[in-house]
């Protein structure tokens, strides 16, 4: 592994369990065993570096999605296992890390939106696409705009204002924003297998 990727990893793995604002380069440093001055040459700051590692998350996400649509037998299946895989990478998440993205780097976030490819609903519309062609989605509706659907909904379910954890299971959440939208993409070929899955977080 070249020097850049462990930066990368380690400062992601340091992110998703403390949060973005709480991580130093020195901690970095110390984490991966390597100095403060080689990352200094790598990433002028902090913010850089953050953009390396969000591109970095964007490109696991794309190959996530990949091979699970590729080791699956259709689409609603891949999209069944996504959602317990990514139910599991939100468990291992530190609170401090999605707030941190909110409000310590929104601002650079912004400015650099060219230059950074976060993982988002782009890396996912291949799976809607397989569903149609699949005849399991309807073939009367937008790829792309359902995947972005699909994508906001998704994140709306770990949204702890919206949908106190006190209250609502993660199942139970799911089941009535995530798997209501879908059922109503799906033909009846794609009902019958989603009422066959349920899922388990």
């Amino acid at each position: 592994m070249d020097i850049r990727n462990r930066i990368i990893e380690g400062a992601a793995e340091l992110f998703k369990t403390y949060g973005i604002k709480s991580v130093t380069m020195d901690s970095l440093a110390s984490h991966i065993g390597m100095s403060k001055r080689t990352i200094y040459e790598v990433f002028s700051d902090k913010d850089e570096l953050l953009i390396g590692v969000l591109k970095w998350m964007a490109e696991k996400q794309r190959e996530l999605v990949n091979r699970v649509l590729d080791e699956s037998e259709n689409a609603i299946v891949a999209i069944f296992k996504l959602l317990e895989i990514n139910w599991n990478h939100f468990q291992q998440m530190s609170p401090a890390f999605q707030e941190d993205m909110k409000k310590y780097h929104h601002e650079v976030l912004m400015n650099k939106s060219d230059k950074c490819e976060m993982p988002d609903y782009r890396n996912n519309v291949q799976v809607i696409e397989r569903g149609i062609k699949d005849k399991l989605f309807r073939k009367d509706i937008n790829p792309d705009l359902a995947n972005r659907c699909l994508f906001s909904l998704l994140k709306s379910t770990v949204d702890q204002n919206l949908y106190p954890f006190e209250q609502f299971s993660r199942a139970e959440v799911v089941k009535n924003v995530f798997i209501n939208y879908l059922r109503g993409i799906s033909t009846t070929e794609g009902l019958d297998l989603i009422n066959k899955l349920d899922p388990k977080f």
